[in-house]
């Protein structure tokens, strides 16, 4: 990881001022846009001690038209709305919208009374992994079967059939793998990078980091002076301030940053498998048989995928497996009558 110059340590905390002062004259909260002023002046504070290593001609500070933009996008969507955009451009203070944890909710929030407890409530991993390959089959499963329902509209024979759906199988799991694979590289390349950040940042100026984050647990409704007893004890273990800044000061999640080719992989797979269901018949040789055999197959995955997201929801399996086997029924007629209407049409 490039290690940044004192220039561009001085310029990052200017931008960040400039885009929480940008954030707090949208936010309607009066706390969050009193933490987001006091968070910009704790970042020109922290700009100022960087300064001293920076060369007066540089001094000069005028906004990219990067950050411009960015606080363009703020003043028209908010804050909450923009936040991607905030995290990227390394601002702080945006863990306040993580969930519940909204000022709002402050004083039932439980906030972490000791160092060992920090990192305890980021969990959930596991529940968005599932998730992600409940919905890559259904993706899988739900584009073959339309790409097979369309080819045997068109009269194609068993074999044309086949043949298609591997192919769509193949080039739907290879663009999911792909897609994923970019998305997780660039997202790991970002937290990696805005840790970095803040681990020089902390070596550089504990103290002023150690107030922005006691900042942060006061605008949750935590006593200021009990917000500033925790902060210090936190950053007073390089290790564990490391990873309370990167969660509450930018929004992060340490133990977020997974394998972007184990992500690939297991997208690709999950992609296949649903790809696989209406494919399945024609792959056993079961000749006229095998359209209405993978249409009853893909059917019942339907239903059984729509009844699964349902635990996801909190609404009813049955409606949630009716309703996807309707969404996907819909789209095989379509694709099929599409294949024969262009099957006629051309024979």
């Amino acid at each position: 990881m490039r290690t940044l110059s004192a220039n561009e340590r001085w310029r990052t905390e200017m931008t960040a001022a400039y885009l929480l002062r940008a954030a707090a004259r949208r936010e309607k909260d009066a706390r969050l846009k009193a933490l987001f002023d006091r968070m910009a002046v704790e970042g020109e504070a922290q700009a100022a001690i960087i300064a001293k290593d920076v060369d007066n001609a540089l001094l000069q500070f005028s906004p990219s038209l990067r950050a411009r933009l960015i606080a363009a996008a703020v003043g028209l969507l908010g804050p909450r709305a923009a936040r991607p955009l905030l995290v990227a451009a390394k601002v702080r203070g945006l863990s306040v919208y993580n969930g519940t944890e909204t000022v709002a909710a402050a004083a039932g929030h439980a906030m972490p009374t000791d160092v060992a407890a920090i990192g305890k409530r980021h969990g959930g991993g596991r529940g968005g992994s599932l998730r992600a390959a409940v919905f890559g089959v259904n993706d899988g499963l739900v584009s073959n079967m339309s790409l097979v329902m369309g080819v045997a509209g068109a009269s194609a024979a068993g074999d044309v059939i086949l043949v298609a759906g591997v192919a769509g199988l193949l080039a739907g799991a290879f663009s999911m793998a792909a897609g994923e694979y970019v998305s997780m590289r660039t997202q790991r390349e970002m937290f990696e990078h805005q840790i970095a950040q803040e681990k020089a940042e902390l070596d550089l100026y504990p103290e002023e980091e150690a107030e922005e984050l006691a900042l942060i647990y006061e605008a949750r409704g935590v006593p200021i002076e009990e917000a500033r007893n925790l902060a210090r004890r936190l950053v007073a273990d390089p290790k564990v301030a490391l990873d309370a800044l990167a969660r509450e000061e930018l929004g992060l999640n340490p133990d977020d940053l997974g394998s972007a080719s184990a992500a690939a992989l297991f997208s690709f797979l999950a992609f296949a498998a649903g790809a696989f269901v209406p494919l399945l018949p024609f792959l056993l040789g079961l000749g006229e048989r095998a359209l209405p055999v993978a249409a009853v197959l893909s059917a019942v995955a339907l239903f059984a995928i729509g009844a699964v997201m349902s635990f996801f929801s909190g609404r009813s399996a049955l409606l949630g497996g009716a309703r996807m086997l309707f969404i996907g029924a819909l789209a095989g007629a379509a694709t099929f009558g599409i294949g024969r209407f262009f099957g006629v049409a051309t024979a």
